[in-house]
């Protein structure tokens, strides 16, 4: 499925090796405003597909002056938008330009404070004469390009933001994206809207009525199957294709005896409830844990659970006849790091969660509604779509289960364990009203084994640990400061109502340099 609509009112984000770049996006979108990220060597044709409003040039870890650093292609400039140069975005501006960029005395990598010059730039429209900001560069511009205006400035950096209000052209050197910026998305806002002039139509209800009819004419009299995992990934887009084409969909939900305690009747319960129509149920736990005998290798795990799904998958497709497309949930993100090559070591990351890659002979064409989309905006389509706030926003759960939550070999007995101590934490916590502000709570059954007394015996049982993380989006996290009292009622309840488990820990490692996942 292509992008959601050809010729779409849109800003686009060049993207220049930013940490921050697809954190950009996402700050746009939250104006209601269409937003696309490009490599900062796309061709010209590639801005064709948008109604072009405005362009923001990312930060990057380059130096302008560099003989191999990315550049500014001119057909940006013809574009005759608005553009935003963000830290190197801004001294690419000025570089190419013909102002002076240099390598700064003293380098500015964190919290700041400018003042405005020009208050009254659109730029800045109603905020403070001072400004705390997020900057990180070890360059600065020495000398404004003709046609140049400082608009603020800041104690390492004379130059904090410029402007040629004429042309629509303006420059920031700190990071209005983060959250760091406590007044950026009002900066950002003012860009989109006052300078740009988008309008605020791209909404969760525009989405909708976009796919819906993309999806039909894709798929015109086909027949379409899609796995459903009970995540708001699969959920939301087994929803929007139902909403679509209706009876011509069969969802597919096999149970890898590897979910939390009761989530099998649980989720076939909400699946009958809120997507309704062909829904298979498929019971596979006694192969997936007899293909897992005897392996301890995370690696070998993910492989032989991801290898064995497809397998299964794949025969259940074959008994219902003629199936013309799957549809699937890949997000926005999945689709950046997949085309970008400077990010390949994070999608190395992501196959620690994922289920396992699709075959390349796979007998289906695709449909990926929610490929453009970020996982908020996904939560956002999925309660505009009808679905209840406990689908929408479910935990994460990744993909291979709790096989990458049980610390060795995964065995039946090992899987009871750790399921009714994940079920402990997670009632716990929601009983504490914590799991909206905490982004990730479950148990991990580690290999150890432990000394302890209960009773007047002495015991030698499991080790759990319990892990908790607060995230915006995953790509980094901190662990989550759970009150003393909610902890002690989780160990008390595990060690008393498990007989084979007498000790458990809490994992206080932030991301990085630990994952989410133990394994």
């Amino acid at each position: 499925m292509g992008k959601p609509e050809q010729h779409r009112e849109a800003i686009v984000v060049i993207d220049y090796g930013s940490q921050y770049a697809q954190l950009i996006v996402r700050r746009v979108r939250e104006q209601h405003v269409y937003c696309e990220m490009l490599p900062w060597d796309a061709p010209a044709e590639a801005l064709d597909h948008f109604e072009l409003k405005g362009i923001i040039l990312s930060g990057g870890p380059n130096s302008v002056y560099d003989r191999d650093a990315p550049t500014l292609p001119s057909h940006l400039l013809a574009r005759g938008v608005p553009i935003l140069g963000i830290c190197y975005g801004m001294q690419l501006l000025a570089y190419h330009l013909g102002g002076k960029v240099a390598a700064a005395r003293s380098r500015e990598y964190g919290a700041a404070q400018i003042t405005l010059d020009r208050p009254e730039s659109p730029l800045f429209k109603g905020l403070s004469l001072t400004l705390d900001v997020w900057m990180s560069h070890g360059d600065r511009i020495e000398a404004l390009p003709p046609g140049f205006i400082v608009l603020a400035h800041s104690e390492g950096s004379p130059i904090a933001a410029m402007a040629n209000e004429s042309r629509r052209w303006y420059g920031l050197q700190f990071h209005p994206e983060v959250v760091h910026t406590p007044q950026g998305r009002e900066i950002l806002r003012h860009f989109c809207l006052d300078i740009c002039g988008c309008q605020e139509t791209w909404t969760p209800g525009s989405f909708i009525e976009e796919a819906v009819t993309a999806i039909r004419e894709q798929v015109n009299n086909g027949r379409v199957i899609c796995a459903i995992s009970g995540g708001v990934d699969s959920t939301v887009v087994a929803a929007l294709v139902r909403r679509a084409i209706g009876d011509q969909l069969t969802a597919i939900f096999v149970n890898n005896g590897l979910l939390r305690k009761h989530e099998a009747e649980e989720n076939m319960e909400r699946f009958r409830r809120y997507l309704g129509g062909d829904i298979r149920y498929v019971d596979a736990s006694e192969e997936f844990l007899e293909a897992l005998k005897g392996v301890t290798d995370p690696e070998r795990k993910r492989v032989i659970i991801g290898t064995k799904f497809i397998e299964i998958f794949e025969a259940e497709a074959r008994r219902l006849g003629r199936v013309d497309y799957l549809a699937q949930g890949t997000l926005y993100p999945d689709v950046i790091e997949s085309a970008t090559p400077a990010t390949k070591s994070a999608a190395r990351i992501k196959t620690h969660h994922n289920v396992g890659g699709l075959p390349e002979d796979l007998r289906f064409e695709l449909i990926e509604p929610l490929r453009f989309l970020f996982k908020d905006e996904v939560r956002a389509v999925g309660l505009a779509l009808g679905l209840p706030e406990e689908m929408v926003y479910r935990a994460p759960f990744p993909g291979p289960g709790l096989a990458v939550r049980i610390i060795g070999e995964v065995t039946p007995e090992r899987v009871a364990v750790l399921q009714e101590a994940d079920a402990i934490v997670r009632q716990e916590i929601a009983v504490a009203g914590l799991d909206r502000e905490i982004w990730q709570y479950f148990a991990v059954l580690t290999p150890l084994r432990s000394v302890g007394v209960m009773g007047d015996s002495r015991t030698y049982g499991h080790v759990v640990a319990v892990r908790a993380v607060t995230s915006e989006d995953g790509m980094t996290a901190d662990w989550a400061r759970i009150p003393y009292e909610v902890l002690a009622r989780i160990s008390n309840r595990i060690v008393n109502e498990i007989p084979s488990v007498n000790r458990v820990v809490y994992d206080i490692s932030s991301k990085p340099p630990a994952t989410i996942e133990w394994e």
